[in-house]
């Protein structure tokens, strides 16, 4: 059995395959998470049976995070298939996160805050090439980190 984790908090979309904790297939998708993950997921389902599916919960895109959430969500239902995620700082090396304006989401330990940057070094979200499953867990609803402006 595989783990799938999808990083969709902007374009391109990632979603990594692992085997034994070790990245086996990596797919990489421009476009907006409700465009293209379908797309992915209807290849993949064909060609792996899944243990977990996991995801970067945020902060990030709302829309990129609700979308996956939604999408993941369901197939875990469907398939009965257990659902992890963790917060998107673990794909970036902790880098800031571009919320709103001059805002950043940044992480102080285990707290994420933001804060008013002017020019801060943004590092890529990137798939690892080994996971442990320790690492995620299943208090997998999104976090956004700010309410949406009404």
């Amino acid at each position: 059995m595989h783990d799938a984790l999808v990083i969709a908090l902007g374009s391109p979309v990632l979603v990594g395959i692992y085997k034994d904790g070790n990245l086996v297939e990596e797919i990489r998708l421009e476009g907006m998470s409700s465009d293209v993950l379908a797309e992915i997921f209807d290849s993949l389902l064909h060609k792996y049976t899944f243990a977990h599916l996991i995801y970067a919960k945020g902060p990030g895109s709302f829309m990129g995070i609700k979308v996956t959430y939604l999408f993941l969500k369901t197939l875990s239902i469907t398939k009965k298939i257990p659902f992890l995620a963790t917060d998107a700082f673990f794909f970036n090396q902790n880098s800031p996160i571009k919320a709103v304006g001059k805002l950043y989401f940044v992480k102080n330990r285990t707290t994420i805050e933001l804060e008013s940057l002017v020019s801060p070094e943004i590092i890529a979200f990137k798939l690892p090439q080994c996971i442990d499953i320790q690492n995620f867990d299943s208090d997998n609803l999104p976090y956004y980190g700010i309410d949406a402006v009404g």
